[in-house]
């Protein structure tokens, strides 16, 4: 089970961002002047980071099993001439369905509405109702190959599943898996990037997965917390709560591009 990535902010410290911001100003004014230097005004002496508790003891391990590498075979589903374009994404979602029971089926499941909806996927008017998204293909491992970002809505919670799959020995792997309430997926060079709301009014959610070949999966590289243009009152988010499997995605839609 993922932990919250509240607990993993990234900031930018306060009084580096204050040194870089004077310095551009000043920088900004040499340009224009067509004398001599002048002198940009009192500049805060930078600070070192200051350790706490130095006499503490390191941890050499985790505490627990967070599932951050996610590499795992998607059985039955077939991979013709190993193209991943040539894999179904409907037969991806069920296989998924299929090896967790608990989360799908019965009416007391949390997401048993996404797989009375699968019914919908590939008949003539249910597109509509289908929860499998529009897959989109680009190479994110550096392999010359594409990789199959895919998604579909976790209902009825609202929530969004966000898949990575890509192809070994013609087999169709799963690298990567996240389930939230998400505003935008988005594809950049070999990252992949999703925003979800938060609970502070005027901020956002930014994660960033990026490939590891050494891990052979997309592992969470940036977490952070960014200020929007919107305001508004807080907002409380859907309950999410990955299973094992570290499956976390989007509300509606995602605004990922292909290639």
């Amino acid at each position: 089970m993922l932990p919250s990535r509240r607990g993993r902010r990234a900031r930018v410290p306060a009084a580096l961002a204050l040194v870089l911001a004077t310095a551009a100003a000043g920088a900004l004014t040499a340009c224009g002047d067509a004398g001599g230097l002048r002198g940009a005004g009192a500049t805060p002496a930078a600070q070192s980071p200051a350790r706490l508790w130095p006499d503490l003891t390191p941890a050499s391990s985790p505490a627990y099993d967070i599932g951050e590498v996610e590499h795992a075979v998607v059985q039955g589903v077939a991979v013709p001439g190993g193209d991943i374009r040539r894999a179904d994404p409907v037969a991806a979602v069920r296989a998924e369905i299929t090896a967790h029971p608990d989360d799908y089926e019965g009416a007391g499941a949390q997401y048993h509405e996404t797989a009375d909806r699968m019914a919908d996927c590939g008949t003539q008017g249910g597109r509509s109702r289908c929860p499998v998204l529009h897959p989109y293909y680009r190479d994110l491992t550096g392999d010359g190959r594409p990789e199959m970002t895919l998604g579909f809505r976790l209902l009825p919670q609202k929530l969004t599943a966000v898949r990575v799959y890509t192809v070994e020995k013609d087999r169709l792997v799963r690298v990567m898996s996240y389930d939230d309430a998400v505003s935008a997926v988005e594809l950049a060079g070999r990252t992949v990037i999703v925003r979800s709301p938060s609970e502070v009014a005027g901020y956002e959610y930014r994660l960033q997965w990026t490939w590891d070949p050494d891990q052979r999966a997309m592992l969470l590289t940036r977490d952070e917390m960014l200020r929007t243009d919107g305001g508004g009152k807080p907002r409380k988010r859907p309950s999410a709560s990955p299973s094992a499997s570290a499956r976390p995605s989007a509300t509606a839609s995602s605004s990922a591009t292909a290639r």
